[in-house]
């Protein structure tokens, strides 16, 4: 009797150990949660109360590459917050740390230096006065050995609130590493215009006085003006002038007398309300074309000398240009970025004058010109500057766009800003005057550009650097 019931009693305590036994082993090895769940649930919950730890994200985010906006190819859209997005989602945050990595420049850029100064930077363009201006161009002088004429516009102090805009014009030379003005510059004589077509937003315009953004700039002959002032056809037009009418100039010197006074140039439509940076180029033949756009479309027209156009003649190679600036140019469609012109053009025959068999034709001569990439974030405009070679010949197809954006050498970056300096490119200019328009490789040549929109530098490179770093369109 006893022997069964402790048998009763070993049937119902040994299941029962079995089972506490179980349990007290899986409470031993298997935590309530994973611990790394743990820790991103902390991290989550710190986050959402607003006390996160901030040198944790930063240690998190210290691989991040900070975002100039230059290489931001890949952003397609804005999401609904403003944000730029990409196609793998929302780009990352900058860096937390007040000492971000910098900007890999000779992976992002081709870095090009000055061929004359003793540190191989830019060079600073000093108006010797209490004048100071900003965008300049350079061109050499026709008879005074080494100097160049600057003509740049007037920058105004923040506190000055004026209609009336001016182009300085000065005669320059190089002296400490500076080009300097040889006395305080004055004030370029172009008339202003009038127009009645700025309404709405842009009724301020009509209230301008004077030029805008000046190009001036060597033809194959003669040298010219381009300028922004009020339009008889849209609210804010471009104008040409024969650049000798504006100053002291040899009359020694010919050359073709077009554009004796300042002249409307005409676009095929449609127009702009605010048309800027258009530039003249030349076929050999010495006829003149005006080169509107080259985002998104490029537009391109023959100029006459009362300043109406022919139609766009871009169409005749509008899929091949298409296909090759797609493959080269930064997407800049998300509000934060555009692309636009910049400079004027020169004609550069791509083999060495010193080499006795380079002799310039149609297959190795090209019209060349400078566009910008800008970028408009942390409230800071950046302009990244790309070289573009053309046919120089009727239908001028694109040949060659730089694969990388340039980097003036002495350009600063600013990383407690996440941003760098704002050089803004405006002009191209051969050194030498018996140049005019067209060069060679081992020929120098002057890239100006405006700083932060207060100041003016240039940089003097061989055409040969600057066209290093050509990508072909036939490649493409």
């Amino acid at each position: 009797m006893l022997a069964r019931d402790f048998k009763r009693l070993l049937l119902v305590v040994v299941p029962v150990v079995v089972i506490i036994c179980t349990i007290l082993r899986f409470y031993q090895h298997t935590p309530i949660a994973p611990s790394k769940v743990n820790e991103w649930l902390s991290d989550r919950i710190d986050s959402s109360q607003g006390k996160g730890n901030v040198e944790s994200d930063h240690e998190q985010e210290a691989e991040v590459p900070i975002s100039f906006g230059h290489t931001e190819s890949s952003i397609e859209e804005t999401s609904k917050d403003g944000n730029p997005t990409t196609a793998d989602g929302p780009p990352p945050r900058p860096p937390l740390s007040n000492t971000p990595n910098p900007l890999d420049i000779q992976a992002s850029h081709q870095e090009i230096f000055s061929v004359s100064t003793l540190d191989r930077r830019y060079f600073p363009i000093d108006f010797a006065g209490q004048l100071n201006g900003m965008n300049p161009n350079i061109i050499p002088h026709p008879t005074l050995a080494n100097t160049w004429i600057v003509v740049a516009q007037l920058v105004r102090s923040a506190e000055e609130q004026s209609v009336y805009f001016t182009e300085l014009v000065c005669n320059a030379v190089f002296q400490d590493g500076v080009l300097r003005c040889l006395a305080p510059p004055t004030a370029l004589p172009v008339a202003p215009t009038q127009g009645n077509n700025c309404n709405g937003d842009l009724a301020f315009f009509s209230l301008n006085v004077g030029p805008h953004d000046a190009r001036v700039l060597y033809g194959p002959e003669s040298p010219y003006i381009v300028y922004g002032s009020n339009s008889q056809f849209t609210c804010f037009g471009q104008f040409i002038q024969d650049f000798r009418q504006l100053v002291d100039w040899p009359a020694s010197e010919t050359g073709p007398r077009d554009f004796l006074t300042g002249t409307e140039l005409q676009r095929p439509l449609p127009w702009g309300a605010i048309e800027k940076n258009w530039f003249p180029f030349w076929d050999p033949a010495g006829q003149m074309y005006i080169h509107y756009d080259v985002a998104p479309k490029r537009v391109f027209a023959r100029a006459q000398a009362d300043g109406s156009v022919s139609v766009n003649l871009a169409v005749l190679t509008e899929a091949e240009d298409d296909r090759c600036l797609a493959s080269y140019m930064p997407k800049a469609d998300n509000g934060l970025e555009s692309v636009h012109q910049a400079s004027n053009s020169l004609k550069v025959t791509m083999c060495k004058r010193s080499d006795a068999g380079c002799v310039p034709n149609k297959d190795n001569t090209f019209i060349f010109t400078i566009w910008q990439h800008k970028t408009y974030y942390n409230f800071h405009s950046v302009y990244e500057p790309y070289v573009m070679l053309f046919q120089q010949e009727a239908p001028f197809a694109v040949h060659a766009v730089s694969k990388r954006p340039l980097w003036i050498h002495g350009r600063q970056q600013h990383l407690d800003l996440f941003t760098s300096d704002m050089f803004y490119v405006t002009s191209i200019a051969w050194r030498r005057a018996d140049l005019r328009y067209h060069g060679f490789l081992d020929d120098e040549l002057f890239i100006g550009f405006g700083i932060e929109d207060g100041a003016s530098g240039a940089i003097d490179v061989t055409a040969e650097e600057l066209m290093s770093g050509l990508d072909l369109c036939s490649e493409a």
